[in-house]
């Protein structure tokens, strides 16, 4: 398989890696794409990244909840673009499906960053319209650029890469309303210790 493609499945593992583990298995177990690995197709992964989708679905369109599974998912995410990078790859044990794994790994690192930061800047609005409108963009993304990998390799990796540097520069504008949402965060927390500690709600809670 093209290594092109280690890049832009890493790419959209770190936005959505039970997505691309399941698209990819589909793609392979319909026939259509010969160069999928056949662990990607066997039929428990397919079951378990699709339970796993359908839960992932439901926690990024709840406010806060998004952000709590991204946390749980700053190891996950980037292991299955490596994974998955590797699979791709091959089962050589060559340098390349090494640095397959690699470049898989670190995609979906930094993807997973830009997705993870975004959520907690979209978390500052009160209303919850903002995270379902992010989520569905993100898994017409993940699917469109899979999809799209599997006949045009190379302009996908690209597309996967320009996604990636602009989220990244979109990233450090939110920077400073990241920072607002944890210190909001961290006074809410706080005021419930107090609140639990006295016996009584804190401003603003029930």
């Amino acid at each position: 398989m093209s290594p092109r493609r280690h890049s832009t499945s890493g790419w959209a593992s770190g936005v959505n890696a039970y997505a691309v583990v399941l698209l990819l298995g589909v793609f392979g177990a319909t026939g259509v794409s010969d160069d999928v690995p056949s662990a990607l197709q066997r039929p428990e992964v397919l079951v378990v990244a699709g339970v796993l989708y359908l839960c992932e679905a439901v926690a990024d369109k709840i406010p806060y909840v998004d952000s709590v599974w991204d946390s749980v998912h700053t190891v996950v995410r980037p292991v299955a673009g490596a994974w998955v990078g590797a699979l791709l790859a091959g089962h050589s044990g060559s340098l390349n499906d090494v640095v397959a794994g690699l470049v898989g790994g670190s995609t979906a690192l930094a993807s997973h960053a830009v997705k993870a930061g975004t959520r907690m800047a979209v978390n500052t609005s009160p209303e919850p319209f903002s995270n379902v409108i992010i989520n569905f963009a993100e898994d017409l993304g993940v699917g469109g650029i899979v999809t799209f990998a599997m006949f045009h390799p190379g302009a996908a990796a690209a597309i996967a890469g320009a996604l990636l540097v602009t989220g990244l520069v979109v990233l450090v504008f939110l920077v400073s309303r990241i920072r607002r949402f944890l210190r909001r965060r961290a006074e809410r927390r706080a005021e419930r210790r107090l609140a639990t500690r006295i016996g009584q709600p804190p401003a603003g809670l029930p």
